[in-house]
């Protein structure tokens, strides 16, 4: 069981906060960020608590030491709600809170195009979200890529399944969807590994250096592919963006070159490890929950309802925001330009909204989490990922017997999008019958 914690723990001094910040809502919320590895069954338990009814509706945390916050210079520090309520408000009230500027990552190399359409507020924010969101509706996903995403998954499954292991997360989850995205953007298959060592130094080398350099690389290439595709278009989604009309192809216009690499940069930078960090997590809990396991592998109509279970209970990513008015909210005096930052991994599992949050129910009703944020900014790859773990859960339950953490292995992991690195489960191999 994880220490169980108070806000007195967790108060610290912070002499720079601003005069709209009590004092005793300053705390320190770095045990909650993804940063510290645990080796619990529900890693994310040790911030469950911030949920609770006792705890004030607006924390505040002092600015990063270390990491992405560290390298921005920021001197501010941002009100932290942790309540499924507040956390709702916050990424459906566009009134008051605004996504300007939000994984903007490229600023560090003087850059000025935004990230389309994650950093761009109504009502502009629509027409970018009706452009891109057709390529990703369930409908296409059924039609165009689902037959493409279930050959990956067999066909990856089906090299490992005579060895009897496999490294999930190094040599299984780190690659079955950057495939399916390299394949969906169009992207060549020999970029896979300098594509994750970019977006390695860019999410979590914590150098400056090292992320300025990856920019640079990354965005060279991506505006290279787009020259590409304007010259020679294609089938796939880079060439769609560039040839496509933002407003509609009778009455739109061609997009600008800032729109142009400010969609293909969000897609590419929200496309190589989210899913991957799920998938490792999602195998890690079912090797050391065997029960859970054969309950699914014996039921396959509760493979949609668990991998929704698998998302509430794996928010790897929290989402910032920022005010856009001075405004009054339990009792606090918000300023504009205030930031705020929503800790989905606290909200997933409150209890004022799911039934024994802390329980994984893999039968779980009307599962509204947070794991692909909300509001008018909810992920644009949801149903992609969903997709993406539905199939591999039918596909590796018809053809891998039940599996367990190979004896000996790190099971720790980071509660976050660093997730696993290395996860390698083993199971029994029956010799096929003779001929």
């Amino acid at each position: 069981m994880p220490q169980i914690r108070t806000l007195d723990d967790i108060r610290v001094d912070f002499d720079a906060a601003p005069d709209n910040v009590p004092k005793d809502r300053i705390v320190d919320l770095g045990f909650a960020m993804g940063t510290e590895p645990n080796d619990l069954l529900d890693p994310y338990e040790p911030c469950g608590w911030l949920s609770g009814p006792e705890i004030p509706r607006l924390l505040y945390a002092p600015p990063a030491r270390h990491g992405l916050g560290a390298i921005s210079g920021r001197q501010q520090g941002n009100w932290v709600v942790s309540h499924y309520e507040d956390i709702e408000r916050v990424y459906t009230d566009n009134a008051h809170f605004s996504n300007s500027g939000t994984a903007e990552f490229q600023r560090l190399i003087g850059e000025t195009f935004k990230s389309i359409p994650l950093a761009i507020d109504p009502p502009d924010h629509q027409k970018y979200r009706l452009y891109l969101m057709p390529y990703f509706s369930p409908a296409r996903i059924t039609r165009e890529l689902e037959p493409r995403i279930r050959d990956v998954v067999t066909e990856m499954i089906d090299a490992v399944a005579g060895k009897g292991e496999v490294d999930m997360a190094w040599d299984f989850a780190r690659v079955y969807p950057v495939r399916i995205f390299m394949g969906l953007m169009g992207f060549p298959d020999e970029k896979f590994e300098q594509f994750l060592d970019w977006e390695w130094d860019i999410l979590h080398s914590g150098s400056l250096e090292k992320m300025q350099a990856a920019l640079r690389g990354v965005l060279e290439f991506l505006r290279g592919f787009i020259a590409e595709k304007e010259a020679e278009p294609d089938e796939h989604l880079v060439s769609a963006i560039v040839h496509g009309r933002i407003g509609g192809q009778a009455e739109g216009r061609p997009p600008t070159e800032d729109e142009k690499i400010g969609m293909v940069w969000f897609l590419w930078l929200g496309g190589l490890d989210t899913v991957a960090a799920t998938i490792a997590q999602m195998f890690r809990r079912l090797a050391l929950q065997p029960d859970l396991q054969r309950r699914i592998r014996e039921n396959p109509a509760l493979i949609n309802s668990a991998v929704e279970e698998f998302l509430r209970t794996q928010p790897i990513l929290s989402s910032a925001r920022t005010a856009t008015r001075d405004f009054e909210w339990h009792g606090i005096q918000v300023r504009k330009g205030d930031s705020f930052s929503c800790l989905n991994p606290s909200g997933n599992f409150d209890p004022a909204h799911f039934e024994n949050p802390r329980t994984f129910d893999p039968e779980r009703k009307a599962n509204r989490h947070f794991t692909f944020v909300g509001g008018v900014h909810i992920c644009l790859g949801a149903h992609l990922a969903r997709r993406e773990l539905r199939l591999l859960l039918e596909e590796w339950f018809a053809r891998i017997p039940e599996f367990r953490v190979k004896p000996g292995a790190d099971t720790a992991v980071f509660p976050g999008l660093l997730s696993i690195r290395n996860l390698p489960i083993v199971w029994d191999v029956t010799s096929p019958p003779a001929s």
